[in-house]
Parts: structure tokens; sequence; C-alpha cells
């Protein structure tokens, strides 16, 4: 299984996916280590990337995700995702569970400005929001409102995907 968790920048992936991963004792991958050199330098000058940016990165996340089904790695992926396309495309098959982490624009904001050494501008917030199309009851995604310690978060997710270890 891989489940890509998703959601605008500041919003916890990274910090979900690998506790997840760690508790799950599977392979943990950051989306952001895919980007070209000239997306992250656009992203830290503050500038948002656009689809034709994001189609070469979303190509090679395709990819990795494919090979680890195939393989049968279980796997997390923290990917933003934030358009309905992209995660139409990242999800290969029925084994690619797509895990969204929502919360408020303040709640995100705070988050985003303790975070440190990361490349992603806070500024670019507001483009991440008005980029996102939050999944809808049909594209089968989980939804996990955040606002609580990041281990019950991994909590609520292993139960709403029904995963024991």
């Amino acid at each position: 299984m891989v489940v890509i968790i998703f959601g605008v920048s500041g919003s916890g992936k990274t910090t979900i996916g690998q506790l997840l991963a760690q508790e799950l004792g599977w392979r943990f991958y950051e989306a952001d280590d895919f980007h070209s050199p000239a997306n992250v330098e656009k992203m830290r000058r503050g500038v948002p990337l656009t689809d034709q940016d994001r189609w070469p990165w979303l190509e090679s996340l395709r990819e990795l995700i494919k090979r680890c089904v195939a393989t049968g790695e279980d796997a997390v992926l923290a990917c933003s995702a934030l358009k309905e396309a992209y995660r139409r495309y990242l999800q290969v098959n029925a084994k690619v569970k797509l895990v969204f982490l929502r919360g408020e624009y303040a709640l995100i904001a705070e988050q985003l400005r303790r975070r440190r050494g990361h490349f992603m501008n806070p500024g670019l917030l507001e483009s991440q929001f008005a980029d996102l199309e939050e999944p809808r009851p049909g594209e089968a995604s989980i939804v996990i409102e955040l606002g609580r310690s990041p281990r019950k978060l991994v909590q609520e997710i292993k139960s709403k995907l029904r995963i024991r270890r």
C-alpha cells in the first residue's frame, strides 16, 4: 500500500507522514525531494509554481508510486497534491490511499511560522490555499482535521485506513 498524505504547505504532511511510516515500519518519501532545482528556487523566492512546473515533478512521483506498488513496497508519501487532477494522476490503483490534512488558514500559517529549515517561502501559503481543491465525496480521500497532536492524527489515519501494527 502507498499512503499519500496531502495538503497545503505547513499542514504537517512531513511530520505526520514520517511518524506514520515509522509506526508501521514503512518507507517514507518526501515529494519535495523530487522537485527540480528550478522549482525549488522559484518557491524559495516566493514565486508560485504553475501546472507546467508541477507536471514533470508529478511524473517522477507517479513512477515512484508505480515502482512501490509493483515491488510490494509499503510506503508513505508526503505530497501537496493540491488539485484533484494531480491526485487522480498519482492514484495509480486501489493500493494507493489518499489522506487529506485539512486545517484553517490561521492554524496552518502559525505552523509555518514555527517551521525552520524548509525552502518554501511562507508567503506562498495564500497561493497554496487558492490552488487547493479539497477532495469531494466521490474522490475516496480520508479527511483528517488538524488541531490535535501528530500522534493522535496518526492514530486516526491508521484507524480509518484499517491498518494495524
